[in-house]
Parts: structure tokens; sequence; C-alpha cells
């Protein structure tokens, strides 16, 4: 099952609402927030990839209150 953790970026002030709706996309399976450059890491779990992508793109880089991602892919077989 493909994985992937996105760091998000979000406005100054906003992290809880948007952890709140991260935990409201059922393939997000994690939320935290995070010291340093980014606010939040998400963990994300999709039966297949064009489903992963279409979570990422669709819902998460549109929600209101997020600035910018950067997504990390685990690669199968090594984990």
């Amino acid at each position: 099952m493909p994985i992937a953790f996105v760091l998000l970026n979000c406005k100054m002030g906003s992290e809880q609402s948007v952890i709140g709706q991260l935990k409201q996309i059922e393939p997000v399976k994690e939320v935290s927030g995070t010291f340093g450059s980014y606010d939040i890491l998400a963990k994300i779990e999709c039966p297949n990839n064009h489903e992963l992508n279409s979570v990422i793109t669709n819902k998460i880089r549109n929600l209101e209150l997020v600035r910018g991602t950067l997504t990390l892919m685990g690669i199968d077989g090594q984990r």
C-alpha cells in the first residue's frame, strides 16, 4: 500500500484548524504539529498511487489555510 508523508506550511495561527481538517480526510492516518521549517506532518496511506496523488493534490493542497507542502513518498519494499 503506497504511503506518503506530507509536510505542510499553513497560515500562522491556523495549525489547529488545519490539523482538524486533515483528520477528516479518510486516507490521512496520522497528523502531528511540528517545530521547524514546517508546521504539520501528515501520514497518508492509499490503496494505489493514483488515489494517493489525488488526495494530496485535490484535498490536502487545496485546503484554504495551507500555504505549501513537501511530499515524501515511501518506497515499496523498503519498509
